[in-house]
């Protein structure tokens, strides 16, 4: 059963002392230009790396979004790619644009989404994993990619790669400078079948060493009896130096990876019947004790 009625706060955090909600986004958006000070300037007309969605800073979530879009700068001419491949799950996860805006404005909480393919650089692998830049992703071969060296590589982690995470480091500084730590919800979505195979899941919650946010989300997913849901499936969460880890793990900070599958959120309808089933369940986690707390590094 879907919930649609719209969301009412739960409890009431105690409101610290901070910036309005504009001169925080520029404090942050100005922090995180200035902590890549070795990064070359973006050519002209492009846009940076990353999107900060304002909401209330000790609201306690942060939402992320790693593959929003499947935007490609001019000059790199769609990496050779026909339109048609940058509207498949290769070039991003369909529909998690739409709603990481539309879950942050439910929640009134922040959200930071990267403005690029993940074909271009995968914000969501670390600078070693060799996935980062992908030649060859689920039967099509990239061809911008295929001959890019070191140098280029190095030169789109440092245009495309390095700010976003700069912008949710900042953005979490930021949340937990105003006293109260915050839950990551990373947002993906993954193609219903995969090399043939039908993937039965409605939706997958992915995680490594720390289950307190993701083993509330899978029993509130679970609760209504009409989804599967996946328990690191269909992919695992233990991936070293992706979002969840460097930004979750490494901080000791409560955090989980919810992916959907695509076919449920391909569509404005589908969009806002999953906004409205998982706000509130996002907005009840942190109600439950230890989840804002922050790990000493021995329980990471």
């Amino acid at each position: 059963i879907w919930y649609q009625q719209p969301v009412r706060t739960m409890f009431h955090l105690h409101r610290f002392a901070i910036p309005s909600r504009n001169i925080a986004k520029s404090m942050i958006s100005s922090a995180a230009t200035a902590t890549n000070v070795a990064n070359p300037d973006l050519p002209e007309g492009e846009r940076v790396a990353y999107d900060i969605v304002e909401g209330n800073w000790n609201g306690g979530i942060l939402l992320l979004c790693d593959h929003a879009r499947n935007a490609i700068p001019p000059h790199y001419d769609n990496l050779g790619l026909p339109a048609s491949e940058l509207k498949r799950h290769i070039a991003y996860d369909i529909g998690m644009d739409t709603l990481t805006r539309r879950l942050a404005r439910l929640l009134d909480v922040p959200a930071v989404l990267s403005t690029y393919s993940r074909l271009l650089i995968d914000p969501n692998r670390g600078e070693d994993d060799p996935t980062v830049l992908m030649r060859l992703s689920d039967g099509a071969v990239v061809p911008g990619n295929r001959h890019a060296d070191a140098a280029e590589k190095e030169h789109r982690l440092a245009l495309y790669h390095r700010p976003y995470h700069q912008a949710i480091t900042v953005s979490i500084d930021h949340m937990m400078a105003s006293g109260q730590s915050p839950v990551l919800i990373s947002l993906h979505s993954f193609t219903p079948i995969w090399r043939g195979f039908a993937r039965p899941w409605h939706a997958g919650v992915l995680w490594d060493k720390d289950d307190r946010a993701t083993k509330s989300l899978i029993a509130a997913l679970k609760e209504g009896g009409d989804l599967i849901v996946g328990d690191n499936e269909p992919y695992t969460g233990a991936l070293t130096g992706d979002t969840m880890n460097r930004h979750g793990t490494q901080r000791g900070l409560s955090h989980a990876l919810l992916e959907l599958r695509q076919d449920l959120v391909d569509s404005e309808a589908g969009i806002e019947l999953w906004a409205q089933r998982l706000a509130p369940i996002l907005e009840q986690l942190l109600t439950v004790d230890g989840m804002c707390d922050v790990l000493p590094p021995h329980k990471r």
